[in-house]
């Protein structure tokens, strides 16, 4: 999807022209993919941007330094701070956010412990990931034929650049093949997540979504979700699910920042009712909580006032 410019990128503290955040072609994450990132949406509210559990990615962007022994030069409070700043920049009422921290030019090899850390946040416009009637009307998803890392391999629960390799192959493979999107087996064959999004499945009135054993990251909007099904009185829970669970589901949806939520309507050509009862009233939920229209979930939204 092509990008939109904004006027300003912030990068090390300073909002820079859009075209004039650049980095030396020799910067080490450009050549080995160590480096942490988050998408985050900001959503038109009646106060202005407002912008979804900001805070609780800047803490995952965090925690995703720490698992790969990265340190950030800046805290939590300071980045959040630069969010804002560079949302208002913008002028923008809504945008995706993608703030990235990675090592940057001055030092070469796999050795990252003399490396200096690099930090910039971009600000765009963006519309719905997997397309605009992907609540409407599903998307068709395949089992990639690509396998999600395991534990002691990649670790899965962080938000890596050279995580995505494995995501990118998984859906390029989906999309040469004529599916809109990917699900990725973890190496014991278990449901881990899909190639950008945590997937949930409905089934005799219950709802499961893979746990973080099974590879799945674990997702800001997962937990969302999570709680607007709890709020509801449906039965939601983390579990293994297999391909047959998906073959036979009553119904099977995925969100994350980008995708938001998504109905899905087949799997493996196998048709799945799209959208269902319990799709249908979380993607309302969640529509007006990013929107701070529900009054139990505002405090998810910080305004970027």
């Amino acid at each position: 999807m092509p990008i939109t410019p904004t006027p300003k990128i912030w990068m090390n503290g300073s909002l820079v022209d859009w075209d004039d955040a650049q980095i030396h072609i020799l910067t080490h994450t450009l050549h080995y993919g160590m480096g942490v990132f988050e998408g985050i949406r900001a959503y038109e509210t009646s106060e202005g941007p407002g912008i979804f559990r900001l805070t609780a990615h800047i803490e995952r962007l965090f925690r995703s330094a720490q698992i790969m022994m990265m340190d950030i030069p800046y805290t939590v409070a300071e980045l959040v701070d630069a969010t804002k700043e560079t949302v208002r920049s913008t002028g923008l009422e809504s945008c995706y956010i993608r703030p990235i921290a990675y090592y940057g030019y001055g030092e070469m090899g796999l050795n990252t412990l003399p490396c200096s850390v690099d930090v910039a946040i971009a600000c765009w416009p963006w519309g719905a990931y997997l397309g605009e009637d992907a609540l409407s009307t599903g998307v068709r998803m395949k089992i990639s034929s690509w396998t999600r890392h395991d534990n002691n391999i990649m670790p899965p629960a962080s938000k890596t650049t050279g995580n995505y390799v494995n995501s990118s192959l998984a859906k390029i493979e989906a999309l040469k093949a004529g599916y809109d999107e990917a699900i990725m087996l973890n190496p014991h064959g278990f449901v881990s997540e899909c190639t950008g999004e945590n997937i949930f499945v409905s089934r005799k009135g219950v709802v499961i979504t893979p746990p973080l054993a099974d590879g799945a990251l674990e997702g800001i909007t997962q937990e969302a979700v999570m709680t607007i099904c709890a709020d509801h009185d449906i039965e939601v829970r983390l579990g293994q699910l297999t391909r047959s669970d998906l073959y036979v589901a009553d119904e099977i949806f995925v969100c994350g920042t980008a995708a938001e939520i998504s109905a899905v309507n087949s799997v493996d050509d196998r048709s799945v009712p799209c959208p269902g009862p319990v799709t249908t009233l979380v993607a309302d939920e969640y529509a007006k909580a990013v929107r701070r229209q529900t009054p139990a979930y505002k405090d998810w939204v910080e305004l970027a006032r």
